[in-house]
């Protein structure tokens, strides 16, 4: 389709696109705009290319050189798995949080994570755990996946079936100490100063803390076992994973007033390290379990016909 003429061209990819195909052009002359336009993707040369073909591209490719859009493709694709990284993170967190929080509330009239400390984790899940995931420079892998229909939906049944796994852990965990932690802790609480109710709670926050930096690693591999591969090349990662630790040692032993929390002892923070360190074998056994190729969310939602007057219309 090279030398034909741009009605030609534009007449193809219409014809793709009707058909349900995500269209790809490339072009670098005024008689390719039409067609660069009209596709989903349209890829210009920066150099040869002329402005009219510059401005109806989405992609221009600076160095004229086909072998670029291998790049881009790589890009593309990181970013996009970047996105679901993110969000299996924030909704493992945000269901675990909810959960948490309601059952207590309801069962015994108190919540053990205050409005502060879920002001911190919600920073651990927005900020710097979008910084964390979303920076994975792009991997080989990614262009041996197949590529994502136009229709498929955002969260896949992997990241519900990773999701649901680790909030199922936390939640269990948190409320198994919210209500018998005291007992299994051997602590007896004092009436006055209630210093052992604070300890319970305390754990819970850190013990939730810790759960999150060490799902933070689960997340950048949401199909693959080995959830440590490439990590120490990525600094932001790591950095931010060792800031956040260091944050919340320093509001754990001296910003306890703030954000209601008393200092834990050697023993109560390898117990909250060692409940967060669950959540990697547990990750390891729920990647062995498979899910259906046909994405849950359809079986929620009825494909919407149109009546015969409208298709008339």
């Amino acid at each position: 389709m090279g030398r034909s003429s741009p009605n030609d061209k534009l007449l193809l990819v219409q014809a793709l696109r009707r058909g349900g195909d995500v269209v790809a052009v490339t072009g670098d002359g005024t008689n390719d705009a039409p067609a660069l336009h009209e596709a989903d993707i349209g890829l210009s040369m920066g150099i040869q290319g002329t402005e009219v073909a510059k401005e109806s591209s989405d992609i221009i490719i600076l160095d004229d050189n086909f072998a670029s859009v291998v790049k881009v493709v790589r890009w593309g694709r990181s970013v996009y798995a970047n996105i679901q990284k993110f969000i299996q993170f924030q909704l493992t967190v945000n269901v675990a949080a909810l959960v948490i929080n309601v059952v207590a509330a309801i069962s015994s009239g108190d919540v053990p994570l205050n409005s502060v400390q879920l002001l911190w984790v919600n920073l651990i899940m927005d900020t710097l755990g979008a910084l964390a995931l979303a920076t994975e420079p792009p991997t080989d892998n990614l262009m041996h996946r197949s590529p994502v229909g136009r229709r498929e939906p955002l969260i896949t049944n992997v990241m519900w079936r990773n999701l649901l796994i680790q909030a199922s852990y936390q939640v269990t965990v948190l409320l198994v100490l919210n209500f018998e932690g005291l007992t299994i802790l051997h602590l007896k609480d004092d009436p006055d100063s209630g210093h052992a109710y604070k300890v319970k709670n305390t754990l819970i926050f850190n013990a939730f803390v810790m759960c999150q930096l060490f799902n933070e690693f689960n997340a950048r591999k949401p199909e693959e076992m080995n959830c440590f591969e490439g990590v120490t090349k990525n600094y932001l990662f790591m950095g931010i994973i060792g800031f956040t630790l260091i944050l919340q040692v320093i509001i754990i032993e001296f910003l306890g007033k703030f954000t209601s929390t008393v200092r834990l002892d050697w023993q109560l923070w390898l117990e909250s390290i060692g409940i967060g360190f669950i959540s990697w074998p547990l990750a390891i056994v729920g990647k062995l379990i498979p899910v259906p190729e046909t994405p849950v969310t359809k079986y929620f939602t009825k494909p919407f016909r149109r009546n015969k007057a409208s298709q008339n219309a």
